[in-house]
């Protein structure tokens, strides 16, 4: 078929547009084609675009008879993908033909990727929306529904079609929800939040109003979520909390029993805690401060480790830094040679780190060492050498050093009076011990162990009542294990019958039976049983607030879990 050229400046303009494009009659010819497209595209000027490229001829000729005024449409041609544009050319008030400009997948993208168009923010906006694990609603200003997710169709079981334009009062009419958090929002203009039940789940909802540039209500998005999914997980959590409650007294109780042969009392997880710090470190050649009130323990604590490292062969030197004179305590450490001073030996002593050479050195209260003497001691840990007082020989020694104290120290590095170096050196591996008064699942096992022990001694058979036994067992124990030892040797020893009871305690033993505790609690007259039992719960832990000193201790005392202390102080405003 014969086809006019065009015009040699409408070639070149064509050309010069760096396009696919191309030009149609209504007889399916190509009557004008740019360079670009011919060599895109494979054909020549004059193509019939009906016998070559059929599917795209399709689109043309709805165009070329005025079925559609304009379209764009997607198109694959040979091994690429067009995004095609097609537009009619009327002259006289009639189609003569179709111009098509055809845009390449690869340029389309790079021109939304330096320009999004309103069309790609439009689909990302619908893939936020769409992949949204709640549910999500959006309706207008009157609270006509414009769109559903399918979260919110899952929600539902409804396809977004039955809901999809229609107002929400109808849907309240039909049993779809019985109330609608985006109609009272429409209506408020305010956010609203609703807890709602459907198909014996519920669900939480929750409408926020949006507002245009004239302040004018323009859209409401509801969110909403089943949380009845949130209730099983709470189920689930609380069955393995108590799996897990289970294990861990599974677990206590084969490390009781390998703490009791060791002949150490611990039911308390505090000083279980403690004690599974010290066989640990034990294996190990760090140096270890205990941390803890006089009386807790920490010699035994100290021998624990010793018994359980690899210098159990060898000595452990125990010294109390705090009961030698100033003036002594560096020559009893590090030995002194003959004539160092006036009174000492002519040929000289040895301290008691070469005593402990090999083995282990314990310093119990360590905060009373003399400030020259915590310089030796420093220089001991950095190289593990001394002197003797008179010496200029260093001797090195091997010696794991073990100090404990009752004081704060970092308080005390504060004021001047300890060694900041020394302090970082000696609190490598720091073990707090609890204070008896912290350890009440020990009280009654540490009681009838030493009763048991000191009848034992003076061959009698010595044993508490339960009033006795209760009254001690709630007494603070300000002097803690060595005050306990001491109060239980002096009621085997003083007590004239077999059964101990209450006239036999000591003074500073006070008991106040737990039938009369609360007895002067006041009920206000008309409140419920709940409130009563909330009044009298309140009461409660404002008394234990004031005698202990953290939430664990209070949970210990009252023998709940620590989360539950937490949860009921909130509950009643306390802190």
């Amino acid at each position: 078929m014969q086809t006019h050229s065009p015009s040699p400046q409408l070639q070149a303009l064509a050309d010069a547009t760096a396009r696919v494009m191309l030009i149609v009659d209504p007889k399916g010819t190509v009557t004008l084609i740019s360079k670009l497209a011919q060599e895109q595209l494979n054909i020549p000027l004059g193509t019939s675009l009906k016998a070559e490229l059929p599917d795209f001829w399709l689109p043309v000729l709805t165009i070329l008879q005025g079925s559609e005024t304009s379209c764009e449409i997607p198109l694959q041609i040979s091994d690429r993908e067009y995004l095609v544009s097609i537009n009619p050319i009327v002259e006289n008030g009639h189609i003569t033909s179709a111009a098509c400009i055809l845009v390449d997948s690869i340029q389309l993208d790079t021109m939304a990727q330096g320009l999004p168009s309103v069309q790609t923010l439009s689909r990302q906006l619908d893939t936020i929306i769409d992949s949204s694990s709640d549910g999500l609603f959006v309706c207008d200003a009157n609270a006509n529904v414009i769109r559903m997710n399918p979260a919110s169709e899952k929600i539902h079981n409804l396809p977004a079609t039955k809901i999809v334009g229609r107002n929400m009062r109808e849907l309240i009419e039909t049993g779809f929800i019985d109330r609608s958090a985006a109609l009272e929002a429409s209506i408020s203009k305010k956010r609203v939040s609703l807890l709602q039940n459907k198909n014996g789940h519920k669900l939480i909802s929750i409408a926020t109003p949006v507002f245009g540039k004239q302040n004018e209500l323009i859209r409401i998005v509801v969110s909403e979520r089943d949380i009845t999914e949130i209730d099983n997980l709470q189920h689930e959590l609380e069955k393995q909390q108590a799996l897990k409650d289970s294990l861990r007294d599974q677990m206590l109780a084969m490390q009781q029993v390998e703490l009791e042969s060791q002949s150490i009392i611990a039911r308390s997880p505090t000083m279980i805690r403690a004690l599974q710090q010290s066989i640990k470190v034990a294996q190990a050649t760090s140096s270890v401060l205990l941390l803890g009130e006089s009386g807790v323990g920490k010699g035994l604590l100290a021998d624990l480790i010793h018994k359980n490292s690899q210098r159990a062969g060898q000595p452990l030197i125990k010294i109390n830094c705090g009961s030698i004179p100033e003036s002594l305590i560096e020559a009893e450490l590090f030995g002194y040679e003959k004539g160092a001073f006036t009174g000492a030996q002519t040929s000289g002593k040895p301290g008691h780190f070469e005593l402990a050479d090999g083995g282990t050195l314990f310093l119990d209260e360590i905060a009373e060492l003399p400030l020259p003497s915590q310089v030796k001691l420093l220089h001991f840990l950095e190289d593990g050498q001394i002197s003797r007082l008179g010496s200029t020989k260093d001797r090195t020694v091997d010696v794991r050093i073990i100090a404990a104290t009752h004081q704060d120290l970092g308080e005390m590095v504060k004021l001047g009076k300890f060694r900041l170096d020394l302090y970082y050196r000696l609190n490598v591996i720091p073990i707090p011990i609890p204070a008896v008064r912290e350890r009440n699942d020990c009280i009654l096992p540490l009681i009838k162990h030493y009763i048991d022990k000191f009848s034992a001694q003076t061959a009698t058979r010595k044993r508490l009542t339960r009033a006795a036994l209760d009254a001690l067992a709630n007494y603070s124990y300000p002097g803690n294990v060595r005050e306990l030892m001491n109060i239980c040797e002096r009621l085997v020893v003083m007590s004239d019958t077999e059964l101990i009871d209450l006239p036999d305690l000591p003074s500073q033993i006070s008991f106040t039976p737990p039938g009369n505790q609360f007895s002067s609690h006041q009920i206000t007259p008309g409140v419920s049983l709940q409130q009563a039992l909330d009044q009298v719960e309140k009461q409660l832990l404002e008394e234990t607030l004031k005698q202990y000193k953290n939430q664990t201790e209070i949970a210990a005392a009252l023998k709940v879990n620590q989360s539950t202390i937490a949860r009921k102080l909130k509950k009643h405003g306390l802190s």
